[in-house]
């Protein structure tokens, strides 16, 4: 039994984000998604100018005349979201944490999923795999997905890049669309998310909160690592040391950049202080071009 709480925040997501599925976003999933792969459709007799690669040989030898097979796009996709729930993700200096704007993503995409009779499935993760939902079609399943979002208590505090990206091989049997939505504090993780990322069609969706990129003049600071519990007293009041966080976190993000760049991995980059609808759609507008 849902809780009542539990039932009407799902409802609600699902009411708001349904106009911009139907409106906006709908629209740019199903171009840029419509079938990343051929599956065979039928056989017909060669004509001048077909590719000699797609000769049935069996057929061709069963009835004397040369005969090629016919591919068509699939229509069918699978789309899986791969949710870092680490402890992390409770923070957010903004209206919202990551772990609320990272559901709300996946609630856009997986009523776009569904809107396209694609299946879509869900893992969350911390330092291990915490709950893993096979993909499926409809409604139901995509409610059921956004309510694990909203409901499951992460076990660990810690991120696993790397163990969540080798699960997704492991089960993961044919090629998919994968969304990894996380803030990406973590290292270590570059050679499995290559093997993804060559297997599949893998998006890192990297949410980031300001305070992360700058601390503002607010004299001495308690900070406490989420993940880790390492606390830390700094003081905020010296230029000095607001220049030396902001150079960390510069330096961070441009090695976080140049290992996406360096792999071929698509990034797009979310705030918490901002909408993340409008960088969702530019990027799959961009992607729908260069297809």
């Amino acid at each position: 039994m849902i809780p009542r709480e539990l039932f009407q925040k799902v409802r609600r997501l699902e009411i708001r984000t349904r106009g911009l599925v139907n409106n906006v976003f709908g629209g740019e999933y199903h171009s840029r998604f419509k079938g990343q792969g051929m599956e065979f459709a039928e056989v017909r007799p060669y004509q001048i100018g077909d590719d000699i690669r797609t000769i049935d040989w069996n057929v061709s030898a069963r009835t004397g005349e040369t005969y090629v097979k016919v591919f068509e796009e699939e229509r069918e996709q699978t789309v899986m979201l791969a949710v870092d729930i680490s402890r992390s993700g409770e923070f957010g200096s903004a209206s919202k944490f990551k772990r609320e704007i990272a559901a709300e993503i996946c609630a856009i995409v997986a009523f776009s999923a569904i809107k396209n009779n694609d299946k879509v499935g869900l893992l969350l993760f911390s330092d291990e795999t915490e709950l893993f939902v096979p993909p499926e079609k409809g409604r139901r399943h995509a409610l059921r997905i956004i309510r694990d979002l909203f409901a499951h208590e992460s076990r660990s505090a810690g991120t696993s890049l790397s163990n969540a990206f080798t699960h997704l091989l492991h089960v993961l049997r044919r090629r998919s669309v994968v969304l990894v939505i996380s803030d990406f504090i973590d290292d270590g993780f570059e050679k499995p998310m290559k093997i993804l990322a060559r297997k599949h069609d893998a998006v890192m969706v990297q949410i980031i909160d300001p305070r992360e990129e700058s601390v503002p003049r607010v004299g001495l600071v308690e900070l406490t690592d989420a993940e880790t519990g390492e606390t830390v007293v700094l003081d905020t009041g010296s230029a000095r040391v607001r220049e030396w966080l902001a150079e960390r976190a510069y330096v961070r993000q441009s090695e976080l950049d140049e290992l996406f760049r360096r792999n071929r991995v698509d990034r797009v980059a979310v705030h918490t202080d901002r909408s993340y609808f409008e960088p969702l759609v530019e990027f799959f507008r961009r992607r729908s071009r260069s297809r």
